[in-house]
């Protein structure tokens, strides 16, 4: 039908994430709906909504408050926060606002140090943990280094270590296969975030293609959760009609902590909320559990998207 635009690089996973996200189009149903329920419950937590902040990581540049402001904001917008990369201090600090947070592990070549940060999370009150498996790289292939800190990749039999090591649901951000899904369930793993980690590699997946392939591998052995390219209601709409469980808002909402903080935070969240509750009201979706799964077309064809 040729009505998207396509990317100026198609080699930039953000801007081909994007595109796809925007070739998605949605079915109005009208008859039979009604005002829908946004809420989601995740770990035995009630949230507001689906939406959750993303694992962001060193933010004190963005606000002075850093982290712990970007998890005010969660708290008052009543969705689940993520943590990223940071000391001990800082993860008490996020906690510490009261905001339900899942707690991210890099993969560190000194395996102590990931077990030493789940126990840590696990005694500070963490909702889950869990570990970003795609920072395990750096473009030339070699082992990463963040900070100072060298990364290791993570093997099947060391997944399934680091979940038994914490009674704490254990998630897994960064998957975009079938292949690494099926590793993880058969580890233990609770729910896998589909990510790029903003366009770590080259021509990588957007998440919400590679989706119903995952949806379809793993059955409902694990939640599954969606990262990248998620700015507004509409997005996260789409997300969860092709079956994932909650959707990450990540560098979008960065401008909104910036300009007004934690109240920033809440509003961006509650305007996404507030786009998602009008697309399940015209879709006919009373809850989260009933958005159908046949709502979506795709524009460069014209047909339905299969799930």
């Amino acid at each position: 039908m040729g009505i998207i635009k396509q990317p100026e690089n198609p080699r930039d996973a953000n801007q081909l994430t994007r595109a796809y996200m925007d070739s998605i189009l949605v079915e109005p149903r009208y008859l039979g709906s009604c005002t829908p329920d946004i809420s989601m419950e995740l770990f035995g937590k009630r949230f507001s909504s689906p939406i959750m902040i993303a694992a962001f990581s060193h933010l004190s540049g963005t606000h002075t408050g850093g982290m712990p402001e970007m998890a005010r904001g969660a708290k008052l917008a009543g969705i689940c926060n993520w943590a990223g990369m940071g000391d001990e201090k800082e993860l008490s600090d996020i906690l510490a606002t009261g905001a339900e947070t899942i707690k991210i592990v890099k993969p560190y070549a000194n395996r102590e140090a990931v077990f030493d940060m789940l126990e840590f999370a696990k005694r500070s009150g963490a909702l889950a943990v869990g570990m970003d498996i795609d920072h395990s790289f750096d473009v030339r292939g070699k082992p990463d280094v963040v900070l100072g800190l060298e990364m290791k990749p993570v093997s099947e039999e060391e997944l399934a270590d680091f979940v038994r090591a914490t009674d704490l649901p254990f998630i897994v951000k960064g998957v975009l296969s079938e292949a690494d899904a099926e590793k993880c369930a058969r580890a233990g793993v609770r729910g896998i975030l589909l990510s790029h980690h903003h366009g770590i590699m080259p021509y990588a997946i957007p998440p919400l293609m590679a989706l119903p392939k995952i949806r379809a591998a793993i059955g409902n052995q694990m939640e599954i959760y969606v990262d990248c390219g998620i700015e507004t209601g509409c997005d996260a709409f789409k997300a969860l009609a092709m079956g994932a469980k909650a959707v990450c808002v990540g560098r979008s909402i960065l401008p909104s902590l910036k300009e007004n903080g934690a109240q920033g935070v809440k509003e961006y969240v509650d305007n996404m909320a507030d786009e998602l509750r009008g697309m399940m009201a015209r879709t006919a979706s009373r809850d989260l559990a009933h958005i159908a799964g046949d709502l979506l077309w795709d524009a460069s064809t014209g047909k339905k998207i299969v799930l």
